[in-house]
């Protein structure tokens, strides 16, 4: 048997919130810079969001090397955070899970002890595990905390997931939630009909992690027959690096696509936006040079906000891709009413003295 996920949390989580990849805060000696660490977690909490993942690629893995050591450090950051602002009964917290699976078991440990509601459990770096071997270590991890799922493409380090592999994941205990981020169309319906062909169907939220295509993800019911009888299922929020920046302005488009899903209107400008959004994540992920500048790209966003002080990351090297900042650049003059930039100086300066704001 799985751990429970309490009550508030799992109607929040399949009600479908945004939900941003958290990023890390460094100084320009590429050490954590507490303040802003902090500073970024209160700006997801005010902007709407409903919850945060922090030790996930965003976070930057390399902070699990014995050389750097801050995943702990990370994750109770945002815990406390969190718990400063009084959300601690309604803001989803995901602690992102990797390696192998001693090392996958530990890092649920601690994350359950922090406090955090669910593990995205990562299968990246796996190779040398079968299909079998990886639902085993899913369901170890299971038992010690709520299980949020993960199919990464395999063009940063996933795997091609068989649709017999989703549906047996689907089946275990524990498993609250799946990110699909396979950046396929054919693979996430693989693991949506999976899902419905569970007897755990209703109790599994599905989340959107394709930046190429986070909007039309929202907006489509899925729909299978199922042993002679019609299943439907929609993809209910996302959790994406994407919406690390802006994110005010993903709040609202979450918002926008619930309400046109439930009254049939606005869809079809929705589409459209959708197209904004793509073009805004080809210049922050930075897809044309094989993501290589990702996260320089969601820092030099942040960078330009004043939420971060550079776009420095752990490994001096991973910096943003000829011609990135010219493409951040043109994204910001394309789709001005995208960006939360007011938002964000408005409320900037108590963020970063630690006052209280409202959320």
């Amino acid at each position: 048997m799985g751990v429970q996920l309490r009550k508030t949390i799992q109607e929040k989580l399949l009600e479908g919130v945004v939900i941003p990849a958290h990023p890390l805060a460094l100084d320009r000696s590429r050490r954590l810079d507490e303040r802003r660490q902090r500073a970024l977690t209160r700006y997801y909490a005010a902007a709407g969001a409903g919850g945060i993942a922090v030790g996930v690629h965003t976070t930057q893995f390399e902070i699990r090397q014995p050389s750097v050591n801050l995943l702990e450090t990370v994750l109770r950051l945002a815990v406390e955070e969190v718990e400063m602002l009084g959300l601690a009964d309604s803001f989803i917290k995901v602690a992102g899970i990797c390696g192998p699976v001693e090392q996958a078991l530990a890092e649920a440990e601690m994350a359950a002890k922090l406090g955090y509601d669910l593990g995205l459990v990562s299968m990246g770096g796996l190779g040398d595990l079968s299909e079998a071997d990886c639902l085993k270590r899913v369901e170890r991890i299971a038992k010690v905390i709520p299980v949020f799922g993960f199919y990464l493409q395999p063009a940063v380090g996933g795997r091609v997931l068989s649709y017999s592999f989703w549906r047996e994941f689907a089946d275990i205990p524990g498993v609250m939630a799946i990110k699909m981020a396979p950046f396929n169309r054919y693979q996430t319906l693989d693991v949506v009909r999976a899902v419905c062909s569970s007897a755990r169907a209703d109790e599994i939220a599905l989340y959107t992690g394709n930046d190429d295509n986070i909007v039309a993800d929202l907006l489509t019911t899925y729909r299978f027959t199922i042993d002679g009888r019609t299943v439907e299922k929609s993809i209910v929020g996302g959790l994406l690096g994407h919406w690390a920046v802006w994110t005010k302005s993903a709040v609202e488009l979450l918002k926008r696509v619930k309400a046109a899903k439930a009254s049939g209107e606005g869809i079809l400008e929705l589409l459209a936006d959708g197209v904004a959004v793509t073009d805004a994540n080809a210049a922050f992920f930075d897809p044309a040079h094989d993501f290589a500048g990702c996260i320089p790209g969601i820092h030099e966003v942040l960078r330009r906000q004043g939420l971060l002080e550079g776009r420095w990351c752990l490994d001096p090297l991973e910096e943003l891709s000829e011609g990135q900042a010219e493409e951040i650049d043109r994204v910001y003059r394309a789709y001005p009413a995208w960006n939360d930039d007011a938002f964000v100086k408005q409320h900037l300066s108590s963020w970063l003295s630690g006052k209280p704001t409202s959320v």
